[in-house]
């Protein structure tokens, strides 16, 4: 097939999964230890290897990616009601509910589907205790604005950056962004422990409090200084999250061939739409959304993504409904289509193409034809 851009065709040619062989070996050192949980050595390593890499100075692993977000509420002591976006996976709505707060939704910027700052600040209310935005897609926030109203308003900040490992802006983690940010490491993300999840604070005291919080509460041995949960990460998962980070700049470098070819072949696609990147930004390319435009294009998005899934190309509507249509939280006010109209759009719209390290100039060109 033709190299459009001249650059190595996208064709694996080594595996870019962790190999067998070597995950074997951590596993074989962990049954020698007879230590598979509870902080033991390969956790330490990962926590140590992930602040390193991620250029932070204080992270705490998690066993998924939702416990990390109900934790962060906990850690900061949030009361009352918490501004968020409706458009984001539903564990971040639901982590506010499970912390017995209440969630107010408000419209997104049509730009980079991320929290409109320019609507936070009608949406605060002497409940409001909190702002928790979301990178999505691995999109930055406008981290600076949403820091100026919460510092004007008394609020703390959680970014759930689930989608955002490794991102940086100017050459600095987004994760230095707000008072904690939060990581998924599940199997679909770009960097994954199979399973898994982190929080990213920055003090040595506010990382005491959450290891405390993810391990009962645990002081010590018969001491208990917080009602905590079991959140902890296994050795296992840990193990095999030291082996994929050897590997992830050539995963991110595969996935980036991926997503360009996709914007350059799309790019005069009529009724297609696609964010643009900034400059400014080192992104890990997690997705690929596109949006359809039904009267432009020819067809709707979910026709589109019928025919693709009966012929085995699996994409997805993500995010699709959104968090504010679901029934636990669609009686609220701030739920209401009208306040959200740019979000209602673009979940209407949005479709996630297939995108992954292991892709092949084949698969890739499947995927096209069902556009072009």
């Amino acid at each position: 097939m033709e190299n459009i851009d001249n650059r190595e065709p996208i064709t694996v040619t080594s595996p870019l999964l962790p190999p067998l062989d070597e995950f074997e070996k951590y596993l074989e050192d962990i049954w020698q230890r007879k230590w598979i949980t509870n902080n033991g050595h390969y956790h330490h390593l990962l926590e140590q290897a992930l602040c390193e890499y991620l250029g932070v100075e204080y992270i705490s692993l998690f066993t998924n990616g939702t416990l990390p977000l109900i934790t962060a509420l906990q850690a900061l002591r949030i009361t009352g009601e918490v501004i968020t976006t409706p458009y984001s996976f539903v564990a971040t709505t639901h982590s506010i509910w499970w912390n017995g707060l209440k969630p107010v939704f408000v419209d997104i910027d049509p730009a980079t589907g991320n929290i409109d700052p320019a609507k936070i600040e009608a949406a605060i209310t002497p409940r409001t205790s909190a702002i928790m935005p979301v990178h999505v897609y691995g999109n930055p926030c406008d981290t600076e604005r949403i820091r100026t109203i919460a510092d004007r308003y008394g609020l703390k900040v959680i970014y759930d950056a689930a989608h955002a490992f490794g991102v940086r802006v100017n050459g600095r983690s987004v994760l230095e962004a707000g008072d904690i940010s939060t990581l998924s490491f599940h199997a679909t993300k770009t960097y994954n422990t199979i399973e898994g999840g982190a929080l990213i604070c920055h003090s040595a005291e506010m990382k005491q409090r959450i290891d405390h919080l993810k391990n009962f509460g645990f002081e010590s041995e018969t001491e208990v200084v917080a009602p905590g949960i079991n959140a902890k990460m296994d050795e296992v998962r840990a193990a095999y999250g030291l082996v994929g980070l050897k590997y992830i700049d050539r995963a991110i470098e595969a996935r980036r061939r991926v997503a360009e070819r996709y914007r350059r072949e799309l790019a005069g696609v009529e009724g297609i739409s696609m964010f643009e990147p900034r400059p400014d930004v080192t992104y890990n390319y997690s997705y690929f959304p596109i949006f359809v435009d039904a009267e432009r294009f020819g067809c709707t998005r979910d026709e589109l993504y019928g025919r693709m899934k009966a012929d085995g190309v699996l994409s997805r509507r993500y995010f699709y409904p959104l968090i504010s249509a679901f029934s636990p939280y669609n009686t609220y006010e701030s739920a209401a289509e009208s306040n959200l109209p740019v979000a209602t759009r673009m979940a209407d719209q949005v479709l996630c193409l297939p995108l992954h390290h292991r892709l092949t100039d084949s698969d890739v060109e499947r995927v096209l034809s069902f556009i072009k």
